[in-house]
């Protein structure tokens, strides 16, 4: 399995901007399907975005437009750009990795990373 780390997160207020990243060890992330998904206290994990092989991509209704997932093979590094923040963006984000296309549930992901946490004040 590929080891997965994130880093950028912070403390923002409304209307900003963070970029997340995700760096890979232990195999290359080009292999992989690259999600994010967040969690916020007291709710369930849900999907953010996602990025195939090719660099298709596939957002969550509720950051479209404001977010943008990315990848840089040669680095092996999966980003995660959110601007125009609002409080309810206000989770624990975690980035996943998984070997088919269109997965959108986190138990159809093999590989996590430990979280960064977000929090946007309003």
């Amino acid at each position: 399995q590929v080891e997965l780390v994130e880093s950028g997160g912070g403390l923002v207020q409304a209307g900003g901007s963070l970029r997340l990243s995700c760096a890979a060890s232990g195999r290359t992330l080009s292999t992989y399907v690259m999600g994010w998904f967040r969690q916020a206290p007291g709710k369930e994990r849900e999907f953010v975005a996602n990025i195939g092989w090719s660099g298709a991509t596939y957002y969550a209704d509720s950051v479209k437009g404001r977010f943008t997932i990315s990848r840089d093979n040669a680095k092996n590094t999966v980003y995660l750009q959110m601007n125009s923040l609002k409080p309810e963006d206000t989770a624990v984000y975690y980035c996943a990795a998984t070997n088919r296309w269109g997965q959108r549930k986190p138990d159809e992901y093999s590989s996590w990373g430990q979280g960064t946490q977000v929090t946007v004040s309003s």
